[in-house]
Parts: C-alpha cells; sequence; structure tokens
C-alpha cells in the first residue's frame, strides 16, 4: 500500500550519446540544447538524420548509432569498416564518457525546472528517474509529464516520458505505442499508468523491459516465458531455489516491486576562471599566465570546501573570424589535464597544464582562456612533521614528475606492468605512469611505505627494550632477461644440458633443472619450450629448447 502513494516519471531521450558526442565534437550547441531558438533549429539538419556511429576504440565495435545510420542498414555491435560498406559517408566517432558526462549534466539541469527530484539512471545514458509525487496543486501529473517532454525534446523530438508508481513499470512505459514517424501532437510520446495498475500494466511488457541477468533472461525464455507476467506467475520459493537471489530480484521486478526511487538531485556549477585578452595572442605565454593566476583561485577555492583536484580542463576561444557569423558561436577548442593523483598544490598542476600547452598547435589567435575543474576528490588529511627526517612531500615528487614530462615529454616516467601471458619475453612491459592510473597510481600509504623508517631512539625507562634492526640481508642476483631470445649452443648428457656456449665463452653447468615445459598463443605465432634452469661457476642462467625448430636459445641469466 506504501508503494501506491510514490508516482515516478521516466524520461528517456532516444541515442542521448550520439547527441552529447555530436555536439562536443561539432564544437557547438546541439540543435535542441538549451537556449536554441525553435527558428534557428528548424533550418538546420538534425543530428538524427544524419548517419554518425559511436565506437570505444578504432576497429572495435559500434556502441551507438543514429537513425539515419539505422534506415541504411547500420546496426550498433557491427564493426567500424562493416558500417561503411553499408553507408560509405558515415560518421565514425569515438565514445566520449566526459562529453556524455557533461551533457547529462546539462539535461538534469533542465529537469530540476519542473521536478526537483531528478536522477539519472547509472550506465544508461538518456534515462532520468523524475520525482511525480505532489504535483496535484499545480496541473497534476499529465502537466508535469508534459514539462518534462518539452525539456527533453530539446535535444531529440521523438523523447518520451511517463508516470507509473514504479522504476520499472515507468521504464516500460516509455515502450508503449513506440512509433518512429513523425506526429505534430505529443499525446503519444506521453503515458499516465493509472495508479494501483502497474502489475496489471507490466504483465503483458515482453521480459526485455524487465531488469535482469542475460542468462536468467536466456533460462526464462527456454522455458517457453515470454512476458512479465508469465514470470510473475511463478511461485516465489520456486524462483529462488532454482536462480537464486538473482532470480527472486527479477520475480520481484516482474510483479512491479521496485525499490528504486529518485532523489534530491543537487546539481553543482562547475568551478571555473574565464579571462578575456586584451589582444588576441598567436602565442601561450599570455595563456600560461593567465592559466596559472586561475589555478591560483581553483586550488584556494577547493581547499576552503576540503577537496583536491584530479582533472582540469582548459578552453580556448580562438579568434578566427567565425564570431562574425550570424548566431554562430564562438570557435572554442578544449582539452584535459588529468593528475597521475588529486592535488591541492599549485605548482604539479599547472606543470601538467603546461605540459599539455606546449603540445598544443594553435591554428588561430586565443581571445580567452576558460579553466575550470572537471573532477575533485576529498581532500587528504596527511601532515608532515619538520623533525622528522623520514617524511617526505608527496606533492613535490608529482611537481617533479610533471616537470620531466614537461622537458622530455609523455612516456618519459614509466614503471614496470605485468602482462597476462606464460611466454617470459612478453610478461612485462613498461607503461607510461601517469596514463595508467587504476594500476600505476600510487596511494599517500604506497609512498609512506617505501620510505626509510628511522631506528628507535633510546630511552630512559628501563622496562622499554631497545631493539636495534639488524642489517638487511644481501641483495639476491639480478635476472637479466633477453627480448628476443638470443641463440646459444648447447651440449648435452642425454637430454639433460652439461655445458654451452654463448658470445663466444664456453660454460659448464653444474646443475641443470628442468625441463619445464611451456605452450601457447596458438592464435598468434604459437610457441612450444623446454625450459632448463642452469646453475654455474658464472652464475645461473635460463635457456630452453624451441621444439618449433629443434634450436637452444638463451631467455634470462643471473649476474
Amino acid at each position: 500500500m506504501l508503494q501506491s502513494l510514490w508516482r515516478i516519471a521516466c524520461v528517456r531521450i532516444p541515442r542521448f550519446p550520439i547527441a552529447a558526442v555530436w555536439g562536443a565534437t561539432a564544437g557547438e550547441q546541439l540543435l535542441f540544447s538549451l537556449g536554441t531558438p525553435a527558428k534557428v533549429a528548424s533550418e538546420r539538419e538534425h543530428w538524427d538524420d544524419i548517419p554518425i556511429v559511436l565506437t570505444d576504440a578504432p576497429g572495435k565495435r559500434l556502441q551507438a548509432v543514429s537513425a539515419a545510420a539505422g534506415r541504411a542498414g547500420v546496426r550498433a555491435g557491427m564493426r567500424p569498416a562493416e558500417a561503411r560498406a553499408l553507408c560509405a559517408h558515415v560518421h565514425l566517432l569515438k565514445w566520449s564518457d566526459a562529453a556524455i558526462g557533461a551533457a547529462i549534466t546539462q539535461a538534469s539541469a533542465g529537469l530540476v525546472s519542473a521536478s526537483p527530484q531528478v536522477t539519472p539512471v547509472p550506465g544508461a545514458p538518456g534515462l532520468w528517474w523524475v520525482g511525480a509525487s505532489g504535483f496535484d496543486a499545480v496541473g497534476g501529473e499529465h502537466e508535469l509529464a508534459h514539462a518534462l517532454l518539452r525539456i527533453a525534446k530539446r535535444w531529440h523530438p521523438r523523447s518520451r516520458v511517463a508516470i507509473a508508481g514504479s522504476c520499472v513499470v515507468a521504464r516500460a512505459a516509455t515502450w508503449a505505442g513506440a512509433s518512429f514517424q513523425a506526429s505534430s501532437s505529443d499525446r503519444a510520446l506521453v503515458h499516465v499508468v493509472p495508479r494501483e495498475q502497474d502489475a496489471k500494466y507490466l504483465a503483458p511488457a515482453p521480459l526485455t523491459l524487465v531488469p535482469m541477468d542475460g542468462e536468467l533472461r536466456a533460462s526464462l525464455e527456454a522455458l517457453g516465458l515470454r512476458t512479465a507476467g508469465a514470470f510473475a506467475t511463478l511461485n516465489a520459493d520456486d524462483v529462488e531455489r532454482r536462480w537464486g537471489n538473482v532470480g527472486l530480484r527479477a520475480w520481484r521486478l516482474a510483479n512491479a516491486e521496485d525499490a528504486r526511487r529518485p532523489v534530491l538531485a543537487r546539481v553543482e556549477a562547475q568551478p571555473a576562471v574565464e579571462v578575456e585578452l586584451t589582444i588576441p595572442s598567436a602565442t601561450m605565454e599570455p595563456v600560461l599566465f593567465l592559466v596559472r593566476a586561475a589555478l591560483d583561485r581553483l586550488v584556494a577555492d577547493m581547499i576552503a570546501h576540503g577537496r583536491a583536484i584530479a582533472a582540469v580542463s582548459i578552453t580556448l576561444t580562438l579568434d578566427d573570424a567565425r564570431g562574425a557569423l550570424v548566431n554562430a558561436p564562438a570557435h572554442t577548442v578544449t582539452r584535459e589535464a588529468r593528475a597521475a593523483k588529486p592535488l591541492a598544490r599549485v605548482q604539479p598542476l599547472f606543470e601538467r597544464c603546461r605540459a599539455l600547452l606546449d603540445s598544443w598547435t594553435l591554428d588561430a589567435p586565443v581571445s580567452a582562456v576558460r579553466v575550470a575543474i572537471v573532477a575533485v576528490a576529498p581532500l587528504s588529511g596527511e601532515q608532515g612533521d619538520l623533525l622528522d627526517k623520514s617524511w617526505r612531500d608527496v606533492g613535490a615528487a608529482e611537481a617533479a614528475f610533471e616537470r620531466l614530462r614537461a622537458e622530455l615529454g609523455t612516456g618519459t616516467i614509466v614503471r614496470a606492468e605485468a602482462q597476462d601471458t606464460h611466454r617470459p619475453e612478453k610478461a612485462g612491459v613498461w607503461a607510461d605512469l601517469h596514463e595508467d592510473s587504476r594500476a600505476g597510481k600510487r596511494t599517500d600509504d604506497d609512498w609512506k611505505q617505501s620510505l626509510p623508517q628511522p631506528y628507535p631512539l633510546p630511552t630512559d625507562n628501563p622496562t622499554v627494550r631497545l631493539h636495534v634492526a639488524e642489517p638487511p640481508p644481501p641483495a639476491p642476483a639480478a635476472r637479466r632477461a633477453l627480448d628476443p631470445p638470443e641463440l646459444v649452443e648447447v651440449i648435452c648428457d642425454g637430454d639433460i644440458p652439461c655445458a654451452l656456449t654463448w658470445r663466444g665463452q664456453r660454460i659448464l653447468i653444474t646443475r641443470a633443472i628442468g625441463p619445464e615445459r611451456l605452450f601457447g598463443d596458438w592464435w598468434d605465432s604459437g610457441y612450444r619450450r623446454d625450459y632448463w634452469r642452469c646453475e654455474s661457476a658464472a652464475g645461473e642462467s635460463v635457456v630452453f629448447l624451441d621444439r618449433a625448430d629443434d634450436t637452444w636459445k638463451m631467455q634470462a641469466w643471473s649476474d
């Protein structure tokens, strides 16, 4: 009975990621973005009428396609080559989480003007939950639905809005009577499910409209269950016994029992500093001066709010005479500088921004500069002790890294990274310490643990015994790998190596351990090897017999 008190609206904007990436790529406002005059919009081609596809990386499968690309036969999941074969003039764009996130924030800010409770659906760009309770005094649910539709249509003219008592039913209702033909009426784009009718309304809906695991959906279809109502008629105990908690959660959704609720949205303005140059500059020197001053203000403001800066965006307004055109937006170019770890220090952030600007080629003079904070993190509470010689300033090390990158270029600060392979020469690579933030970024605790620890100080308390650290053991011999492995002559006693000749030096083997047989990578070049670890007076070496051509090769040695 409590569920009937809630009313939830679902706003669905078709192909929203394409709208966000296309608008960011074109460098201008979208056709139906906020504030675009209707007269100007009607004279321009809508982005959904242009064949556009999104892919997460070159050569990978398509993630989203526009309506025009779909009419040409292009479908999500295809390869870019297949899309170009079906539509030669297709626009291939890269999926951009930053552009999509900014567009979601902009659309959420617009929806907040109709209802204070707005929540973007995680993992589903273009879908929002909106609170629809308590609007009886201001026109009711239909008035709210049409207000939300007017806002959503600024992004796409075929956006849809539905209101129900649960999120799962509201989302399913946005697909009710869906039509891709143009219509002058908004009646087909708005649907309101009557109160207490959620389960009845959802019963004939296909299982694809009920969120559940793909394997569970395949099992239900194999049993002949095609609709939400057919699944809802099953006994809850039988569902839990066969499919566990995953099946029980999906069964409850099929019965319109959905505990999700939209929350009060808090749309925070992006902290930014924007400055116009008195005279457009064709060099970066004035820009660097303005960026440094902007970072001083932004860092001080973030520290006051207990935040550290994780990413900064720099937007340059170029004076290339585009602004002289009627209703033409200024030509802006935006680049993002992301630190290896969230910082609240100006110097390392400025060094990163300077490295970015040094590699930036200007096509026209710069007339304005905008520095904005894209991502923040909680400010670390680490305090330094001036009397503790073991304490080090982590920010100073990061600033030194940024100076090296600025002077020597990217790829100069690297670290060893293990690879998921059994072939020794490919088991490790050098990765950029800055770019791989998930595996390469070190936390403050990692830095502190790597610093030398002082010996304990003497004490006058007789009950406290002084423990003096023992000297560290001698370092083991360093093993040096060869890439590629080098040919070596091996003399065997039966199948066991007893002597080898490498680089003109004959080495007698005192002990050979093996063989360790490795094989794999059949999809690539493939390999079949017998490895031996050989001990001698000169040290330890690792050799292998390549079964592909019956040759011995040196893989590594220790000195």
